[in-house]
């Protein structure tokens, strides 16, 4: 993942350049073209200049930052893990002031674009909006943690945004690499296929960043796990009812690209489900408690993520007057994004509750040993 955010990044720096003077070189297009061909990439920006002349120094801005982004994410990981605090620390209100403004930049852009105007459609738009507010509050909660002093919390925040901050970039990796599977389609047919899955996947691969980079086995004060067997199993019903709702939803619509839709969203869904339980078994039975809990709540965000997705749908429709299959792909589109942020923010307040507990047990004075009556001989 790292490896592609740096790559990426002299890209998305330049990624506007064409649209601000004409004739600039456009590196990406040119390598999406040359993976790809160059008609497919031809028609996918033959009409963009419209929608982004209304607001282009914003995304010229949110572009350039971006890329910087992209490259401060790796170093904060690297001076986090060589325990370079005072470094850390100053890169790190680089990163969130630049975080900032780049979404601010993302923010004129949406607002100034109505959703129909969108690349590949009003679904996308929603999506953007989606992923601009995760990146905003990932990164304050970040910043919230560290000054309440919990690293390992801190640190999944700030995995969590730069995995929202690489949408950008593994974007793009789908534009080149589904056309293989799904050859003769357009890029913005792609694009929509492309975020069925792509909050799902940047929140997993944050996750399991979190992780492996936490070898605790266990959490002072932690006592008992908040989600027992039956929340698991509530959730996973909930879940199951309306996956089954989605789906007759998307064939009843009809057509091969809905089909396409329903297939970007449930296969990576199904994946990182057989994951999630896999891990969280292996967790209990190598008695790693912390460990398991992370993943219980975190199964359960993902499985409560296709209720969420039902319950937005007709909001949806009414409030932006979109048809039904456009509501669908845009409330499952952001559906897991959304449930693995209330994950994170479940498994900080797990965190912080059982830090106040460990807090408690270890002011509290010991309990004084009742004195022995002595009993009467004979």
């Amino acid at each position: 993942m790292v490896a592609v955010g740096v790559g990426y990044a002299p890209i998305a720096m330049t990624e506007l350049w064409p649209y601000a003077h004409p004739g600039a070189p456009a590196i990406g297009e040119s390598f999406l073209a040359h993976l790809t061909n160059p008609r497919y990439v031809a028609d996918a920006v033959a009409n963009r200049l419209g929608p982004y002349r209304h607001s282009l120094a914003a995304l010229v801005v949110h572009s350039v930052l971006g890329g910087l982004l992209l490259l401060l994410g790796p170093l904060q990981l690297l001076t986090a893990v060589r325990r370079r605090a005072r470094l850390h620390r100053a890169l790190g209100v680089v990163f969130a002031v630049t975080v900032y403004v780049s979404m601010a930049g993302a923010a004129v852009y949406l607002l100034r674009t109505a959703p129909r105007d969108a690349f590949s459609g009003p679904a996308f738009w929603i999506v953007l909006g989606a992923i601009l507010v995760g990146t905003v509050f990932s990164v304050t909660a970040g910043i919230v943690a560290a000054v309440q002093r919990m690293p390992e919390i801190h640190q999944r925040w700030m995995l969590l945004c730069y995995g929202f901050l690489m949408t950008a970039p593994l974007l793009r990796f789908e534009w080149g690499a589904l056309p293989v599977f799904f050859p003769g389609l357009s890029m913005a047919q792609i694009n929509q296929i492309a975020v069925m899955h792509l909050g799902s996947v940047v929140a997993f691969g944050a996750l399991l960043a979190s992780r492996r980079l936490d070898h605790r086995a266990e959490l002072p004060g932690m006592n008992g796990s908040w989600l027992p067997w039956w929340v698991l199993l509530a959730a996973a019903a909930a879940g199951a009812a309306a996956l089954g709702w989605i789906t007759d939803a998307f064939l009843a619509a009809g057509g091969a690209q809905n089909h396409r839709l329903l297939l970007g969203y449930l296969l990576p869904f199904a994946l990182t489900a057989a994951v999630m339980l896999a891990r969280l078994r292996r967790a209990v039975r190598d008695g790693r408690p912390w460990a398991a809990e992370e993943w219980r709540i975190h199964l359960v965000g993902l499985s409560l993520a296709p209720v969420f997705s039902v319950l937005c749908v007709l909001p949806f429709e009414r409030a932006l007057d979109l048809d039904r299959v456009t509501a669908l792909s845009a409330a499952t589109a952001i559906g897991c994004g959304v449930l693995a942020f209330w994950a994170t923010a479940t498994t900080g307040l797990r965190a912080l509750v059982a830090r106040e507990l460990a807090k408690r047990q270890q002011s509290s004075p010991p309990a004084a040993l009742a004195p022995v009556e002595a009993k009467p001989v004979g």
